[in-house]
């Protein structure tokens, strides 16, 4: 008798959950059928392509299709590791994606710092849109315009250096400066756009911080480590565990528009072999293997991040 009493309990609470949660959905439908333009996406983009990952595990054939195709299980992750171009392209990644998370992720957070800093608000929203407006172009045209500034006979650098009586250099002739080009032409076309939400952080900051701490003798460079940074530290903490969650999808057109005989040794990553091998090789399943590691690694990256960021600030994405 108890056994039935319990159960109808639990049938009760069940049902009035449900209930509530209908309810509520039902209060806010406005909103939730706001949603539904983004869960739609999300699902037809994102989440059924992942169906077909099955194909790493496969000699897929185009005209068989995923259910006819033979399975060969991890084939192509074997190959994958025990090929010599794709260990050298893996490093190349890892030490571009590592430049990036170096340099070119705390260059919002400086530029934001310094526009923050003046005082003159048309000449701030000038500077602003300044630096947003690089961000609205295409790689292909960010790289006509690298080309033509880094230019051996014509270019502004290379008539600069040969003011000061050396020789000019083909930079994207040689191989040493790919990535100082890859990273630093990611700096200029993204960083002032990356500052928007810093900026928003920064004016969400109370002001009678600063004022007290002005009061206390602090200047602005002590106010900056005191109360800026410290305000900023969970937006930091957000946007950094999002990037290392890309730390190995560099992408494929910023690094394909800089790309020559002379540089790839040092700038072809695993999206531009991805490129060659799957679509104009039509090895499908071998690079469908290689987007899948490249996934995993994201994943593991994005957890540990999580958890090291819980640990230490308190701040994380679940």
């Amino acid at each position: 008798m108890a056994g039935k009493v319990q159960a109808t309990d639990n049938i009760s609470y069940k049902s009035a959950t449900n209930k509530g949660l209908f309810s509520y959905m039902w209060k806010y439908k406005a909103l939730y059928f706001i949603s539904l333009p983004g869960i739609i996406y999300f699902l037809i983009f994102k989440y059924f392509p992942l169906l077909g990952s099955i194909i790493a595990f496969q000699e897929y054939k185009i005209f068989d299709g995923i259910w006819k195709s033979k399975w060969v299980g991890l084939e192509h992750f074997e190959r994958m590791f025990s090929n010599m171009d794709f260990l050298k392209i893996l490093s190349n990644t890892l030490l571009i994606g590592l430049y990036d998370l170096v340099i070119a992720f705390p260059a919002p957070i400086v530029l934001a710092l310094l526009l923050n800093e003046l005082r003159l608000v048309f000449y701030k929203r000038v500077l602003q849109t300044a630096v947003y407006m690089p961000h609205f172009l295409s790689w292909v045209i960010v790289s006509g315009i690298a080309v033509g500034i880094l230019s051996p006979s014509t270019g502004i650098v290379n008539q600069f250096i040969k003011l000061l009586g050396f020789e000019p250099v083909y930079f994207l002739g040689e191989e040493s400066w790919i990535r100082t080009i890859l990273i630093g032409s990611g700096i200029w076309r993204d960083s002032g756009y990356g500052t928007i939400i810093y900026l928003a952080a920064l004016a969400g900051i109370n002001p009678d911080l600063y004022e007290a701490a002005e009061v206390d003798g602090a200047n602005r460079w002590r106010q900056t480590l005191s109360i800026t940074l410290p305000s900023l530290l969970p937006t930091i903490m957000i946007l950094f565990l999002l990037h290392i969650g890309k730390f190995l999808d560099f992408g494929f057109e910023r690094v394909y528009v800089f790309l020559n005989p002379l540089n790839m040794s040092h700038g072809d990553i695993l999206d531009t072999y991805i490129f060659r091998a799957g679509l104009q090789g039509s090895e499908f399943s071998y690079t469908t293997a290689i987007g899948l590691f490249k996934s995993v690694v994201g994943l593991l990256l994005i957890v540990i991040g999580n958890l090291f960021s819980r640990k230490t600030t308190g701040e994380s994405l679940y």
